[in-house]
């Protein structure tokens, strides 16, 4: 008999778990992603104790490993959120979703004048201030809280 706890959630043999997750971002996760149109074995848990968040939220995703790109779309949404790559069991690899320096294609500009929002371009964004969540519009210099912002 083993002295851990009894695990909450069934081990995963191959893929992905996402942990730390803040409860209330959770969902958004799960849409970008676009889990809900997915095949493979997906468990999803929220409000397990988390000393760091107080609540967080974990996704188990069998048979699915994330590219960099995917992992700076959540990033915005879930800054310090952990991914676990899992093969036979055991996790092989430990990946934290950090907000890369430039957002491309990511975030919408949130002012109606911005070329992005009147022509057929990419966004583009600097981070301009990581402690504050600040991104700086590229284009029209227009800066967002990361928490305001609406996603592409």
């Amino acid at each position: 008999m083993s002295n851990k706890k009894e695990l909450q959630v069934a081990a995963l043999e191959n893929g992905t778990v996402i942990d730390h997750i803040p409860s209330d971002k959770l969902f958004t996760v799960v849409s970008l992603l676009d889990l809900q149109h997915m095949d493979s074995n997906i468990t999803i848990g929220n409000n397990f104790e988390s000393k760091k968040l107080g609540k967080k939220g974990i996704i188990k995703i069998a048979g699915r490993f994330f590219s960099d790109e995917e992992i700076s779309r959540l990033s915005v949404v879930a800054p310090n959120m952990k991914l676990n790559i899992i093969r036979n069991y055991e996790v092989v690899e430990k990946k934290e979703a950090v907000m890369p320096d430039e957002l491309k294609g990511i975030v919408r500009c949130n002012n109606p004048k911005c070329i992005t929002n009147n022509e057929p371009m990419q966004t583009w964004f600097h981070l301009a201030d990581k402690e504050h969540g600040i991104l700086k519009c590229h284009y029209c210099e227009k800066e967002q809280q990361v928490d305001n912002i609406k996603l592409i």
